[in-house]
């Protein structure tokens, strides 16, 4: 018998970092991204997980460590539920705690994707559990703290300049679709933008991003969206100022990229302020 699927999400005003707990799941995610970091790992279950153009099996005992804007997908592999964890944490947040860990002001970069048999899921399992109980203590505070410093410490690169692999005929497409996702994009638009043909700009575009223009552009509307939903903004509101053009495609997307309906995420941040 299917266990029961239940699908939890929690924000902590005190450290401002989210948790999801995704119990008895099937769902495959599309490939997409998110504008924060992601530090996860599954229960019970096994996954496979396409990154960056790479490819992993992965199961309990596993990390999952994506900086804002890995894109990835995902797919159950063993007829079997997923139950997965995670906590989402926001630039800005980590910028300051890693100052306050080391002493400098910068934005870690995860050097993998995944960490097999981490040493670190314990202590991760442990901040996640207080998180969904909503602690206030010290506890919790400092978890969360020797969690991030461990993490930095044993899957960072050390700080150099970043290399942007991404050339300037696809750079201009993406600062286009960033700056115009809220209204009607087509393929022609972005030829022309890039100055490429539509087909080479499709083979191009997915070959140096991991992910298609289309799929690109949902995940910038999403993004946009899931601010607005934290802000209060009504999900059918959100859903036009996303650029979105009707409620049920923009449930159906945002379901797809984050777990929850846009109502269901919205209601996180609506009990916080009663």
């Amino acid at each position: 018998m299917m266990k029961q699927e239940e699908r939890t999400v929690c924000f902590d005003d005190e450290l401002g970092i989210e948790a999801y707990k995704f119990n008895g799941i099937m769902q495959k995610f599309p490939n997409h991204f998110h504008e924060y970091y992601v530090i996860g790992f599954i229960e019970s279950g096994k996954r496979h997980l396409s990154c960056k153009n790479r490819e992993y099996t992965i199961g309990p005992g596993d990390i999952l460590l994506f900086n804002p804007r890995d894109n990835h997908t995902c797919n159950q592999i063993d007829g079997k539920t997923l139950d997965y964890r995670c906590i989402n944490i926001k630039p800005e947040v980590m910028r300051a705690i890693v100052y306050e860990i080391t002493g400098k002001n910068y934005l870690p970069k995860f050097s993998q994707n995944v960490a097999y048999k981490s040493e670190q899921v314990q202590i991760l399992k442990e901040l996640h559990q207080m998180l969904l109980e909503q602690r206030t203590d010290l506890a919790k505070q400092e978890t969360f703290y020797f969690l991030i410093a461990q993490l930095l410490a044993t899957y960072t690169e050390a700080i150099k300049a970043e290399i942007n692999n991404v050339s300037e005929d696809i750079q201009r497409v993406c600062t286009y679709i960033e700056v115009n996702f809220t209204t009607l994009i087509t393929l022609g638009d972005l030829s022309k933008v890039a100055g490429l043909n539509k087909y080479t700009l499709l083979r191009s575009f997915t070959k140096e991003r991991g992910i298609t223009p289309y799929q690109y552009l949902e995940t910038i509307r999403v993004n946009y969206a899931k601010r607005l939903l934290e802000q209060g903004v009504e999900p059918i509101e959100a859903a036009g100022k996303a650029g979105f053009t009707d409620q049920s495609h923009f449930t159906k997307f945002f379901k797809n990229f984050i777990g929850t309906t846009p109502k269901q995420y919205q209601n996180i941040f609506a009990d916080k302020d009663k």
